[in-house]
């Protein structure tokens, strides 16, 4: 299934039914008065989250979605039946704003979660409600009231632990490849990855973390240029950026310095929360060159760039240092885990 991370749809709650404008008709009671039922509420619209989808393509086939009416009261004080709720599956990640006003309306960021999105119209009274002292054969009854209407924007937002972040070609997802049961497309052009892919990185029994591989980077993402300017908005969940540089790009003009730099640069540019998050440099490609100079080339790249955080020097090919820097990212994400843990106690 193709991969789309934004929709529109329309969904359109259940009207209320009608009440009734009825009177009783007994051989033993003449004057029987008004026993006209109330109409049943119109059915809701809810949005779910739901584990299993991973797209909202779905909803480039069914753009519209109708929740059911109510039933109409009838004699005997009966009722009418009440529509029942429409609940539409949706991928967990999922933001939904209103399109007309732009308004955000919720975020599905858990299995289970739910959203109404438009709110089922109240049935009508029957004209026994409208009985009084003064007016004993009401013909008055309620029409019902309409159900909500309402065009909804979808976005989804991967949720994962760890976002690759690099040029193409950086080795993203060979890394994911690596070290995770994943396997993205891996090819030596660029753009080899069209859409996000997520992993699953075990480090022993319950400790694991998920990592997401985004199509790749370049100069003018921000604004639009290349593919990864979509997919920008699937690391703004994530707990820890791997910056992934090439050390030995086949280009001999090419400077892994200057390229570091124009992804720092677009992820600033997109968002100042997501230029904050914590972001560790993996110097890749160290297969390519002798152990020396690999070395010696990773700690001039450090330097020229001014670095001062985590460092880890990978070949994600051979898988050299890979299950180094999947422990050392558990280890963080567990410290993180742990320090927020009082917050939302606290809350």
């Amino acid at each position: 299934m193709k991969f789309v991370d934004e929709a529109t749809l329309r969904v359109q709650a259940g009207h209320g039914g009608r009440g009734s404008a009825s009177f009783r008709r007994e051989k033993s009671n003449a004057f029987g008065g008004p026993d006209g039922g109330d109409g049943g509420s119109g059915g809701s619209v809810l949005l779910r989250a739901a584990e299993g989808i991973n797209t909202l393509a779905d909803f480039r086939i069914q753009r519209t979605y109708r929740a059911q009416l109510g039933e109409g009261g009838s004699s005997n004080d009966c009722t009418g039946r009440s529509g029942d709720d429409l609940y539409i599956a949706v991928p967990v990640g999922t933001v939904v704003s209103d399109l007309d006003t732009g308004e955000v309306l919720g975020d599905l960021k858990a299995t289970g979660m739910e959203l109404k999105v438009a709110q089922g119209g109240k049935g009508g009274w029957g004209n026994t409600r409208f009985k009084s002292s003064t007016n004993r054969a009401p013909r008055q009854f309620g029409p019902g009231l309409p159900g909500e209407k309402r065009a909804l924007a979808l976005e989804l937002k991967v949720i994962a632990d760890v976002g690759l972040l690099g040029l193409p070609n950086a080795g993203k997802s060979t890394l994911i490849r690596a070290v995770s049961a994943a396997r993205p497309r891996v090819a030596d052009y660029p753009f080899t990855t069209l859409h996000p892919n997520l992993g699953v990185v075990y480090c022993g029994q319950h400790r694991s973390f998920v990592m997401a591989d985004i199509p790749g980077l370049i100069e003018g993402a921000a604004e639009g240029a290349g593919l990864g300017h979509r997919f920008l908005k699937h690391l703004q969940r994530t707990g820890v950026l791997l910056h992934l540089i090439d050390m030995a790009p086949g280009d001999p003009a090419a400077d892994p310095v200057r390229d570091a730099r124009a992804i720092v640069a677009e992820l600033k540019k997109y968002s100042k929360d997501l230029a904050d998050k914590p972001r560790w440099l993996v110097i890749n490609k160290r297969d390519l060159l002798p152990d020396a100079e690999a070395e010696a080339r990773a700690r001039d790249i450090v330097r020229r760039l001014r670095y001062k955080g985590p460092v880890h020097l990978i070949s994600a090919a051979t898988g050299r240092g890979t299950r180094e820097l999947a422990e050392a990212v558990m280890a963080f994400l567990e410290q993180r885990r742990l320090e927020q843990q009082p917050a939302a106690k606290a809350r």
